[in-house]
Order: C-alpha cells, then sequence, then structure tokens
C-alpha cells in the first residue's frame, strides 16, 4: 500500500532520486546552481511521491509564520466585508493565511493593535485605522511589517495605500451635472475635525459644484451617523421633509445609496427622472439594486493586490526588494460606473 502524501518526507525522496536532503532542500527552494539532471530527477521524485513542502516548518526555520493579520473597522460594511475577501484571496496565492480583526472604531483598540498587541505572532499587519490621525504618526514606528489602508492619516512612517476620494467625489457631481442636475442634497458628511473618506469625498462635492457655480444649499446635506442602509433611508426621508427642490443625491457610499434609494422608491419618487442618484464604493449590491445604482468603483482589488504585495515585500517574500527603502504611498485609480439610478433604462 502506497504511503499517503502527508507522509512522504523530503529523505523520501531523496532515497529515491538518490541524492542528498541538501540537494532535496536547494531544488524545493529554487536554488540556481543545480544541473538540470539533478533538478529533473528531485523534481520527478516529489511527483511521484507525492511530496508536499511542510509550510509551516519551512517558515520557523525562515523566522515567519505565515500569517498576516487584517485589522478593519467592521466586516458588516460591505466595502470592509469585499476588500477583506479580496486581501485574503490575495495573500493566499502568497502562501499566506490572513488573521481578521476588527477595531469597531474604538481608538484605545486601535492604539493598543499598533501598539504591538498580538503582532509578535504574525509576520505582518494591514491596518485600516478610522481614529489615529496625523498626530500619531509616532504610534505608526513599529517594529514590524506594516501597511496602512484609508484616509485618515496620510505621510505615515510605513507603507499607505489608498484611494482617490476627492477625485472620485468630484466625478460624482460632474457626472450629474452632464444630465442637466442643479438641486444637489449630500447624506453621509461627518463633520468631525479630523480628515477621512467622509471629509474628502464632501471636499470633491464641494469643489466640483464650484467650479460649476452652484452653491450647496446646506440645509440639503445630511450626516452624523454610521454610513448604513439605515441612516441612508433616514437621511433621505428628512432631506424630503423639508420639501426643498432637489434633483440629484450625492451620497458618500453605496450603503448610504441604497438606504437612499429605498426611501425614494418608498414615497413614490421616480429615479432618476425625479431624483437621479449616487453612491461610492462600487460593492456588489449596486449591480442587482432596482434600478442598478450609480457608483465610483474606487478600485478595491488593486487595493487589495498592492497592500498584500507590499507586506509580502516588506516581511522579505520578494528577493531583491531593498528593505532599506523608505515609506511608500499610493494612490489607486478610480472608475465612474453610471448605471440606471442616473441613467435610467
Amino acid at each position: 500500500m502506497s504511503r499517503s502524501q502527508s507522509a512522504v518526507t523530503m529523505r523520501d525522496v531523496a532515497a529515491l532520486a538518490g541524492v542528498s536532503l541538501k540537494t532535496v532542500s536547494n531544488v524545493v527552494n529554487d536554488y540556481p546552481y543545480l544541473k538540470a539532471s539533478t533538478r529533473f530527477r528531485v523534481e520527478a521524485a516529489i511527483e511521484k511521491l507525492g511530496y508536499r513542502v511542510n509550510q509551516t516548518a519551512r517558515n520557523l526555520r525562515q523566522g515567519r509564520t505565515g500569517l498576516i493579520k487584517l485589522v478593519l473597522p467592521e466586516l458588516r460594511i460591505p466595502y470592509f466585508a469585499e476588500l477583506a475577501d479580496s486581501i485574503v484571496t490575495e495573500a493566499a496565492s502568497r502562501g499566506l493565511t490572513v488573521l481578521l480583526e476588527q477595531h469597531r472604531y474604538d481608538r484605545e483598540l486601535e492604539l493598543s493593535l499598533l501598539r504591538g498587541h498580538g503582532s509578535t505572532q504574525v509576520d505582518g499587519v494591514i491596518f485600516s485605522p478610522i481614529n489615529i490621525g496625523p498626530a500619531d504618526a509616532t504610534v505608526l514606528q513599529v517594529d514590524f511589517p506594516l501597511v496602512l489602508l484609508g484616509e485618515s492619516i496620510f505621510d505615515a512612517p510605513c507603507d499607505h495605500v489608498s484611494m482617490r476620494n476627492i477625485e472620485g467625489a468630484a466625478a460624482q457631481v460632474e457626472h450629474l451635472l452632464t444630465l442637466g442636475r442643479g438641486a444637489f442634497a449630500v447624506i453621509g458628511l461627518n463633520d468631525q475635525p479630523t480628515v477621512s473618506s467622509s471629509t474628502l469625498r464632501f471636499k470633491g462635492v464641494e469643489q466640483a459644484l464650484t467650479r460649476a457655480g452652484i452653491a450647496l444649499d446646506q440645509r440639503l446635506i445630511a450626516g452624523q451617523s454610521p454610513w448604513t442602509r439605515s441612516f441612508g433611508a433616514q437621511a433621505m426621508a428628512q432631506l424630503l421633509e423639508t420639501g426643498l427642490k432637489l434633483d440629484a443625491v450625492i451620497c458618500l457610499n453605496d450603503t448610504l445609496a441604497l438606504g437612499a434609494l429605498y426611501e425614494l422608491v418608498r414615497q413614490g419618487r421616480r429615479v432618476p427622472e425625479d431624483v437621479a442618484l449616487i453612491g461610492f464604493d462600487n460593492i456588489e449590491e449596486t449591480r442587482y439594486s432596482h434600478p442598478t445604482c450609480s457608483t465610483i468603483d474606487p478600485g478595491g482589488p488593486a487595493i487589495a493586490h498592492l497592500a498584500v504585495e507590499m507586506l509580502a515585500e516588506r516581511i522579505g517574500l520578494d528577493e531583491g526588494f531593498d528593505l532599506a527603502l523608505g515609506p511608500r504611498e499610493v494612490l489607486v485609480d478610480f472608475e465612474l460606473l453610471a448605471r440606471a439610478s442616473t441613467l435610467g433604462a
């Protein structure tokens, strides 16, 4: 009876190929200076026996765990759930396993995680803070590989991947202007003093409206709550109750847009004939709402790919990468996806 793959050892491969354990190790680790005939014999023995590298043992020998940590605000928000899925997939392609943690907008937990809580058990961390700002830059000077996501702090002492919030929000406005809209409402502004996706996107909206010579009625700005469907619906209801003219609604994320869309339809407003609506993030649900929801695609898969790639480089998985290279900051490109909520059927 043949041995199972899990029971096959490097010693078995060496015996079948007629080489030393060191030679098998060199083949497994892709050592370049080997005779082609020797490499062929070892690879043939590996295939015949079904040998699989013990990745855990290999990582330990290299001083690694093969684990990385992903810290996000909360997975109930679809954008973060989809981002986590993309990061897990990217990490798996590099032989890495992802441990997920949620800070749930708790500043003390964010700081605790960055001060090293649990970091000794992983090779590196991808971190998306909300409450850590420019004044906390020294907290990011950690002794483990760290890649920052989000918009709460820029010019950080670590690698940083973020999206073009200002430009994307400006594109929301410009799209609606081309459709002849002129009475704008905005849902999702958080007027806290810290920099955030909310403040950056609102800045983009204001800049685009100013260029168009349109003044935004402050009574048509709704915010001060988490970016959820329920608040999107509540905010939309409050805006309609004002009785003020509005023919375009800019939502600063897609979950707000889906809630606002629900309320518009519930109150008998035609979308987009009476009110055009656009969101931001391109979560999957926007492709299946009725009508389908126009949105800004901020490049989520690209963000995931870059974050994992940069972390892998810092961990040392990519040979040739200069670990002395200073912090890198990358802005991912966006795309406007015009659908039925602005264009109609």
